[in-house]
């Protein structure tokens, strides 16, 4: 028998249009598949807890998948390089596929990997197109997402998804794996993700099933997706993130579909193309304003503003149910998403960076590329973003998008209030349910977010 082949799996957990998969399997040899959890490459940043929830389910999914293929999954924790390089050694294998992947800690693995003496094969696969591929007739990458997405599209569709493989060759003895509940993936007491299991089916088989049902509904996704109190978004999002689901898969799933509801949906595939394209760009897009003069900005130190932004304590009742709709599902509306940050950094004047680290750590679809250029878009620091001065009225924006049903159900103090007093209650109300002032009024906080941006202005000179 030839020597196995090591099929490296990150961000990738399907069978279906896996690139790397296909190319082990066509190599001819043995395939051991194996998941590393890697928190200890240089500038790796760890998994947040919600990914964490949801990286158990979907490994678990995985391996059973795998076993009606004849094949295993191996995990291992530690190094990547480290973790492969012992894999090789335990098994011959001497090459690696795995799928490109671009934040900054897989950049760094990806090269130790290839230095610790094993053939890496790197394959495209979890975007529309190749990063970096999508560039300006001058040659150099789009900064702006208008653009980007006009040009991404005279290279779409993208290539016809590939079925899964028939069969896996599996190797004459296989290397020992850990126990997936060794590494305490899943909350234990409090169990905070009690929510989360009656909302989601991670796995492949569920990414499916979610995307079918989104076919059914996509010609109304262009009015429903503004909508907090309607079931109108796809909720792919999880699933796109770890890779259960390719976007070339969710493409061609609507391809037949000319509606405006499946247009806004492939553009917001672009999108996260486009935030991708911009982390490898700018490795540190999570970390650092892409417009320096934002190193200037003098954000407030207000740790009890952002606690009560985190608990969803802030008066506002939009926001509020935002955030507590986070914490129990591990998700949130997109359109309110925008509204929780806005009042964050521009009402609370707290640094963005303090919001997209607690978006990293209770999103089941956190994504280093999308959740670092969403809030330097909401900053009005980003490359393409919102300016500063355009400040939403969580209030206004509450009533426009028909929240109160939203409200009700993740504000349960405020259930009982009819009509449109639901988007900003009574003082009455408030003191008679418990429900807390606003912690900053609509005018305060605008005023007090423009004078801080006069000071950055004057300080970047």
């Amino acid at each position: 028998m030839s020597k196995p082949v090591l099929l490296w799996l990150r961000r990738d957990l399907r069978l279906a249009d896996q690139p790397a998969l296909r190319a082990a399997v066509d190599s001819g040899s043995p395939v051991i598949p194996v998941y590393v959890l890697d928190d200890k490459t240089p500038r790796h940043r760890k998994m947040g807890g919600a990914s964490r929830w949801w990286l158990h389910l979907s490994l678990q999914s995985l391996a059973q998948d795998l076993l009606q293929h004849d094949s295993r999954l191996i995990l291992r924790r530690g190094r990547s390089e480290e973790v492969l390089a012992a894999l090789a050694e335990e098994t011959g294998a001497e090459t690696v596929h795995a799928l490109h992947h671009h934040e900054p800690w897989w950049l760094n693995a990806e090269k130790a990997v290839a230095k610790a003496g094993l053939d890496l094969q790197l394959h495209h696969g979890n975007y529309l197109a190749p990063p970096g591929s999508v560039t300006s007739g001058a040659g150099t990458p789009y900064r702006i997402y208008t653009p980007f997405w006009r040009a991404l599209q005279q290279h779409m569709p993208p290539p016809p998804p590939v079925a899964k493989p028939r069969h896996i060759p599996a190797p004459a003895h296989w290397p020992k794996s850990d126990d997936l509940a060794d590494w305490h993936l899943l909350p234990s007491k409090p169990d905070w993700a009690g929510g989360f299991r009656s909302e989601w089916t991670p796995g492949e088989k569920g990414a499916h099933e979610r995307l079918n049902d989104f076919r059914d509904e996509a010609r109304h996704y262009g009015e429903g997706r503004n909508l907090p109190s309607q079931e109108g978004t796809s909720r792919l999002s999880p699933h796109l993130a770890f890779g259960e689901i390719s976007p070339a898969q969710c493409w061609h799933a609507l391809e037949d579909d000319d509606s405006e509801g499946a247009q806004i949906f492939r553009s917001e595939l672009g999108w996260r193309d486009y935030a991708q394209n911009q982390i490898v760009a700018m490795p540190d897009y999570g970390a650092r304003p892409a417009n320096p003069a934002f190193e200037h900005f003098p954000w407030r130190d207000d740790l009890d503003g952002l606690e009560a932004w985190e608990h969803g304590r802030t008066g506002y009742p939009i926001v509020d149910a935002g955030m507590r709709q986070l914490w129990h599902t591990g998700w949130m509306h997109n359109r309110v998403r925008m509204i929780v940050a806005s009042l964050l950094i521009k009402h609370l004047g707290i640094d963005w960076r303090a919001g997209e680290c607690w978006f990293w750590d209770t999103l089941v679809d956190a994504d280093y590329a999308q959740n670092s250029v969403n809030w330097q878009w909401s900053a009005g620091s980003g490359v393409d973003a919102n300016q500063f001065t355009r400040i939403m009225a969580p209030l206004t924006q509450s009533e426009k998008f028909n929240a109160g049903d939203y409200i009700r159900q993740w504000v349960p103090e405020l259930a009982g209030v009819e009509g449109d007093e639901i988007h900003n209650p009574t003082a009455l109300v408030r003191r008679k349910t418990g429900y807390p002032e606003m912690i900053v009024a609509h005018v305060e906080g605008r005023e007090r977010a423009l004078g801080a941006y006069r000071v950055m202005k004057t300080a970047a000179g």
